[in-house]
């Protein structure tokens, strides 16, 4: 009776108000993280348990939908369909296949079911293929702002923000092309050699958003992932109109917006502006380690600003931002460093998971392809 009854309040659920639904909240028996994965050829959604094993939505819901005491609910194509369900029903049934994965002892030995895949078994794709739009913050740390200028000029940039903040600085960063998942290597363009790094937490929203005050911001997010901020900090060839950088230079190289290696609903990750903790190491040497109250704006604040500009919709992500200890910066390194082939990054952001990204170098293009950004080399000699 008691599944009958949760089958119909699931039902009624996918008609409901995301307040209605949270009225009628059920019990999962453990965390998941959500994420997209090559299962069979095909990137295919799926729940994430233990950090370990695959489990594939639509198929672990056709299994449970053998049970008629289940009501049957159509599962989403892909990862969007999932963050925009999410709070109209599909959570609770995540839940009951969960529930029903570990109560009936379906994850290991003798009883596994065959939708459950070990973690290196698939490949890992980026969790959302592909968000409408990625936003970054620009200067949203402290120990950031100021920082290639030595540590004198960094204290006080940091010193003269904290007296005056501002508002937040976004800008938009390429999507498809851009956005890579855990493992896919990170190419270095032909001829660019100033590629930084920065690692970042990566806000996933769940409900649109517009106008949105900062106090409700939360209620819109759906959850948390990694997301490594790529940079060309090679510039712009000398003699060519600058108005103060080239930001899809800087920023827009294929490759330059890894993501993932999943999404924690936010339910299961608590509030990031108390517990976030984000590092990155470079063939494990740490380089960037940070907390929350290093941030100049919160999550909450950079929503709130993006949503007075523009609409956030479902999957559109914003990421809060990196610390010092970046390839340009001389605070932590004593020196600007680039990355180079054979480079293994790891971003990390605690209670969510790890980035594991080699580094590769693009080969010459072919022939004249018309107008092509040159190599640094031939305009600004390397120090």
């Amino acid at each position: 009776m008691r599944r009958v009854a949760c089958a119909l309040a699931i039902s009624l659920l996918a008609l409901a108000s995301p307040s209605e639904a949270a009225a009628q909240a059920m019990d999962v028996v453990e965390p998941y993280k959500v994420g997209t994965f090559e299962i069979a050829g095909e990137p295919t959604v799926s729940l994430v348990l233990r950090d370990r094993l695959i489990v594939g939505i639509e198929a672990a819901n056709r299994a449970l939908e053998m049970d008629p005491t289940y009501a049957r609910m159509p599962m989403p194509a892909d990862m969007l369909g999932l963050i925009g369900q999410y709070e109209y029903g599909l959570k609770y049934r995540l839940y009951e296949i969960v529930n029903d994965l570990v109560g009936n002892n379906r994850l290991a030995g003798a009883g596994r079911a065959a939708y459950v895949h070990d973690l290196g078994d698939v490949r890992t794709l980026a969790p959302i293929l592909y968000p409408g739009k990625v936003l970054n913050a620009a200067g949203n740390f402290y120990s950031h702002v100021g920082e290639g200028g030595g540590a004198a000029n960094q204290q006080a940039t940091a010193d003269a923000r904290r007296e005056n903040r501002g508002v937040p600085y976004l800008f938009l960063k390429p999507t498809r092309g851009a956005i890579v998942g855990n493992g896919t290597p990170i190419t270095i363009p032909y001829g660019r050699d100033r590629i930084d790094w920065e690692v970042e937490i990566g806000t996933v929203i769940g409900r649109a958003a517009k106008y949105v005050q900062s106090a409700d911001a939360e209620a819109h997010v759906f959850g948390y992932m990694v997301t490594i901020d790529v940079s060309d900090r090679g510039g712009r060839p000398p003699g060519n109109r600058d108005t103060g950088g080239d930001w899809y230079v800087g920023k827009g190289h294929d490759t330059f917006a890894p993501q993932g290696p999943w999404i924690v609903p936010k339910e299961f990750y608590g509030n990031p502006m108390e517990n976030l903790r984000q590092t990155l190491t470079v063939d494990g040497r740490l380089l960037q380690e940070a907390r929350a109250g290093d941030m100049i704006h919160s999550l909450w604040e950079l929503i709130e600003y993006a949503s007075s500009i523009n609409t956030l919709y479902p999957g559109d992500v914003v990421n809060g931002g990196t610390s010092g200890g970046t390839g340009m910066g001389v605070v932590q390194t004593g020196t600007a460093e680039w990355l180079q082939a054979g480079d293994v990054i790891e971003a990390t952001v605690d209670g969510i998971g790890t980035l594991r990204m080699p580094v590769v170098s693009e080969d010459a293009p072919p022939g004249p392809v018309g107008v092509r950004l040159p190599p640094v080399n031939s305009y600004r000699p390397i120090s």
